[in-house]
C-alpha cells in the first residue's frame, strides 16, 4: 500500500509496459523510427499514447485537436481509437517531422482521420474560431512550445464543448518545475501549472505520466 505515487525504476518500468502496452504495430514502427531521431525525447512514451486513446474513447470523441505534431506518434494513436468518422486536426510548423507522420497515417489507414495545418497554431487555433468551430471539440492534446501553453490553451478550451478534455504535456518538465526556474521554459511551464490550479473553468488532474501531464475537463 502506499499514500503516493510510486516511483518507477527501470525494472517496474518495463513490468508496466510488458503488463499493460498493446500498441499498433505501425505505433511501434513510428516509434523505433523516431527514436533514431535527434530530437527523439519529443515523443510521447507509449503508455501516454495509450492513455490518451483510453481518454478518447471514454470521451465518445469524434473531433479532436493536436498542437504540435513532429513525427505523428500521438496524433496516430488517437486516429486509431476515433471512429471511422472521427476527426483529428493537427497543427505544426514543421513540414519535414510530418511528412514522416503522413507516412505513417498512410501505412496504419487512417490518414483519412487526420488534417494537418502547416503554420504557426496560434493562426490555425483562430481560423477554427474564426469559422465557427467553437465548441466543437471533444478532445485537445498540447506540446508545444512551452512559451505558447497559456495561448494555445486559451484557444482550445474555446473549440472544445463542454465536458470535453484538454491534455497538456510536460507539465512536470523533468522535475525542474519544483526548482526556481532558470530558463523561459520552466518559468512558462510553472506559470501555466499556477493558473490551471486556479481557473474555475475546468476541473482539474495532473497524472505523473511521461513528463506529466494535465488533464483539464471543461466546465
Amino acid at each position: 500500500m502506499s499514500n503516493r505515487t510510486i516511483d518507477l525504476n527501470d525494472a517496474l518500468y518495463q513490468y508496466l509496459l510488458d503488463a499493460s502496452l498493446r500498441e499498433h504495430p505501425v505505433l511501434a514502427e513510428l516509434r523505433a523510427e523516431t527514436h533514431r531521431h535527434p530530437l527523439a525525447n519529443m515523443q510521447i512514451a507509449p503508455e501516454q499514447g495509450q492513455f490518451m486513446a483510453l481518454l478518447v474513447r471514454m470521451l465518445g470523441a469524434r473531433r479532436t485537436l493536436e498542437v504540435g505534431v513532429f513525427t505523428g506518434y500521438s496524433a496516430l494513436a488517437v486516429a486509431l481509437a476515433l471512429p471511422e468518422d472521427g476527426r483529428v486536426t493537427g497543427c505544426d510548423i514543421s513540414r519535414e517531422y510530418t511528412d514522416v507522420a503522413r507516412t505513417y497515417f498512410d501505412k496504419a489507414g487512417v490518414a483519412h482521420k487526420i488534417e494537418l495545418r502547416i503554420a504557426p497554431a496560434l493562426e490555425s487555433l483562430d481560423d477554427l474560431i474564426a469559422q465557427g468551430q467553437e465548441g466543437a471539440f471533444d478532445f485537445a492534446f498540447i506540446d508545444a512550445d512551452k512559451t505558447g501553453y497559456d495561448a494555445y490553451y486559451e484557444r482550445c478550451l474555446r473549440l472544445l464543448r463542454t465536458g470535453g478534455v484538454i491534455a497538456v504535456d510536460n507539465v512536470l518538465w523533468g522535475g525542474r518545475v519544483a526548482e526556481p526556474a532558470t530558463d523561459e521554459d520552466t518559468a512558462a511551464i510553472q506559470d501555466f501549472n499556477r493558473k490551471l490550479h486556479q481557473d474555475q473553468r475546468i476541473d482539474l488532474s495532473m497524472v505523473p505520466i511521461g513528463d506529466g501531464l494535465t488533464l483539464a475537463r471543461k466546465r
